[in-house]
C-alpha cells in the first residue's frame, strides 16, 4: 500500500521566517552609525552656478600667429639669429665681422625688433591683468595701447639717439649705444616668448612662477645692457659712473614709471 506525501508547498509556516521589525531596526541602526551616511541632520540644498568660461580664442589664435610668425622668421633668417646670440654672449664685442653682418642684416633685424615690441606689449598687458581684477573678455583697448606705446617709446628714443649723435658729432658712439640697446631687446623679446604664454592661459602658483621668473630675467638683461654701454663708452667719451647713472634714471627708468603710472590710472578708471 502507497502512503502519499505531503506537498511542501502547502505547508502553513515558511521554513525562512524573516523577522521583519529586527531587519528593520538594524538597518536603521547601521544608518545611524555610518560615519559616511549623515541621516539626522536636515537636507542641504547646493546652489548650482553657471560657469562662465573665459572667452580667450581671439588671444589663443594672435598668440600662435605671433610664435608662428617667429617659427618662420628663425627659419628664414637662421644665420641671423645664430649670429645674434653669438655677438650676445661675446662681452667685449670686439668680433667686428658678426656685428657688421648684424648691421648689414636690416630686413631681419627690423623683424625681431617687432616680435620684440609685440612680446613686450602683451607681456605688460599679463601682468596688469595678473594685478588687477581678472576679466573673462580681452580688453583690446588696452592691450593695444600697451603695444603702442612699446612701439612709441622706442621709436622716439631710437630718433633720440640719432639726432643726438648728429648734433653732438658722436655719431658712431650713438650707433654704439643703439645696437647693445637693440641687440639685449631682441634677446628679451625671445625670452618673453614662453612666459606670455603661460601668463595668459596658466592659473595661480604657475603664473606667479613665471611672472617672477620673467622680472629676475629682464632684470638681469637690463643690468647687462647697461653695464655693457658704459664698458663700450666709457673710454670714448670719458663718461663717469654717476653722469652715466644719470642718463640711465632720466632716459630709461624715468619713462618706464610714467608709463606704468598713465597705464595704472587708466586700469583703476576703466575696470
Amino acid at each position: 500500500m502507497v502512503v502519499p506525501l505531503a506537498d511542501s508547498a502547502l505547508q502553513a509556516t515558511d521554513s525562512l521566517p524573516v523577522k521583519t521589525e529586527e531587519t528593520g531596526t538594524s538597518l536603521q541602526k547601521l544608518l545611524e552609525e555610518h560615519s559616511y551616511i549623515n541621516t539626522k541632520d536636515a537636507a542641504t540644498s547646493f546652489i548650482i552656478k553657471h560657469r562662465n568660461p573665459p572667452q580667450k580664442d581671439a588671444l589663443f589664435y594672435l598668440l600662435a600667429g605671433l610664435i608662428f610668425f617667429f617659427g618662420i622668421i628663425r627659419t628664414l633668417y637662421d644665420r641671423y639669429f645664430t649670429t645674434l646670440f653669438r655677438v650676445f654672449f661675446n662681452s667685449s664685442l670686439r668680433q667686428s665681422q658678426l656685428t657688421d653682418q648684424l648691421l648689414q642684416s636690416k630686413l631681419p633685424s627690423l623683424f625681431f625688433n617687432l616680435i620684440f615690441l609685440v612680446a613686450g606689449g602683451f607681456y605688460v598687458y599679463f601682468l596688469f591683468e595678473r594685478l588687477g581684477t581678472p576679466a573673462n573678455v580681452i580688453n583690446w583697448f588696452l592691450l593695444a595701447s600697451c603695444i603702442g606705446i612699446f612701439v612709441i617709446v622706442y621709436v622716439v628714443k631710437y630718433l633720440a639717439l640719432k639726432f643726438v649723435g648728429w648734433v653732438t658729432g658722436y655719431q658712431t658712439e650713438a650707433d654704439t649705444y643703439t645696437f647693445v640697446l637693440f641687440l639685449i631687446n631682441k634677446i628679451i623679446g625671445i625670452c618673453l616668448l614662453p612666459i606670455i604664454v603661460i601668463l595668459s592661459f596658466s592659473d595661480g602658483a604657475i603664473a606667479y612662477i613665471a611672472a617672477v621668473l620673467s622680472f629676475l630675467i629682464v632684470g638681469i638683461l637690463l643690468l647687462l645692457r647697461f653695464f655693457r654701454s658704459y664698458g663700450l663708452l666709457q673710454h670714448k667719451l670719458n663718461v663717469s659712473r654717476f653722469h652715466f647713472l644719470l642718463y640711465i634714471l632720466a632716459m630709461e627708468i624715468l619713462p618706464l614709471m610714467l608709463i606704468y603710472k598713465a597705464v595704472s590710472i587708466f586700469i583703476v578708471r576703466n575696470l
